[in-house]
């Protein structure tokens, strides 16, 4: 009857099924066992229904997780006639995501002194605000390795022309990979206009110009707001200020060390935080995510995402306990 048609039996019928439903959620009636549902059943506004039709609104939630949601139904109200819908992000009959648990490249940060020369090439300068309106000027020395970490400090001081110096550090030449697992665990500075990131960007950037090299952002942190950690991608279409990104709120991000993790397949791109899953996007052989990417560290100040910078800052830095790359 949604459908305008009075026949009784099953058939295609016109639906529109543009606009928005109000959704409201109650605890589930039925006799489940609790071991087997989340307790709640949603209830769809409109004659708003899932899948197929089977003259019901009403959906009681067995399972959910960041990509599957498993809901179960009565079929017109007949409590003898239950239906179970499988609401997934993966592709039917989709091929399982690979286990990347073989270490492949990793710096556990043991050697006091410089970073190593032979995994990290140290950038210098402001390079037109890298593209960001960025305030710091990038120095070698802004990034030291003691105690087991490698720090990045920003520091309010003056240097070639510019208020505030820092450090960025990339793999790029020495270590680049397509699809694998990396783990980065990291304390985050402090202070308004503190812009700490862990990225990739395509390693054929100098050909292939950016955005369609593609960018992955792991992790970044805006001193602005506190606690927020971002997970973006850039590609053509979704670059810049209109890029792809997830967000999670965490606790003490500059006072404890936290884990910050991505999972690149061929088929999905996870980005985690502490084990967590907080975004997930769905990879293919359209996009630009399959081709090797190097790493970069740094600590930006101010910029587009960095925002104001507190006239009282004067130094923040960030540490790493390690990065791990892992693949089949």
């Amino acid at each position: 009857s949604v459908g305008g048609s009075t026949s009784t039996s099953d058939q295609c019928s016109p639906f529109d099924t543009s606009g928005q439903k109000v959704v409201q959620l109650s605890p589930s009636t039925s006799l489940v066992a609790p071991e087997h549902t989340t307790g709640t059943t949603m209830n769809i506004g409109n004659n708003g229904f899932m899948g197929y039709y089977i003259g019901t609104s009403t959906y009681e939630i067995l399972e959910i997780t960041d990509t599957k949601m498993v809901v179960r139904a009565i079929m017109g109200n007949n409590a003898s006639l239950a239906w179970y819908h499988i609401f997934s992000t993966d592709p039917p009959n989709a091929t399982p995501e690979p286990e990347y648990n073989n270490m492949v490249w990793q710096d556990e940060f043991n050697t006091d002194g410089a970073p190593d020369a032979s995994k990290w090439t140290m950038e210098v300068g402001n390079n037109n605000g890298w593209g960001n309106n960025e305030a710091q000027y990038y120095k070698a020395d802004n990034a030291t390795v003691s105690g087991g970490t490698l720090k990045i400090t920003a520091k309010k001081e003056a240097s070639n022309g510019f208020q505030y110096t820092s450090a960025r550090m990339k793999t790029e030449g020495k270590f680049d990979f397509k699809y694998g697992r990396v783990e980065m665990r990291a304390k985050l500075p402090a202070g308004g206009g503190t812009w700490p990131a862990l990225w990739m960007l395509g390693s054929d950037y100098q050909t292939n110009s950016w955005p369609a090299c593609g960018e992955i952002d792991i992790m970044e942190h805006v001193g602005n707001q506190p606690n927020v950690i971002h997970g973006t991608l850039h590609y053509p279409g979704a670059s810049g200020g209109n890029a792809n990104t997830g967000t999670t709120t965490i606790n003490n991000a500059t006072g404890d060390f936290h884990i910050y993790s991505l999972v690149w397949s061929p088929t999905k791109i996870r980005f985690l935080v502490d084990g967590t899953v907080y975004k997930t996007f769905i990879n293919s052989s359209a996009t630009v995510f399959n081709h090797n990417f190097f790493l970069i560290f740094n600590v930006a100040m101010g910029g587009n995402m960095g925002g104001a910078i507190d006239p009282a800052f004067t130094q923040g830095t960030m540490e790493v306990d390690y990065v791990r790359v892992y693949q089949q």
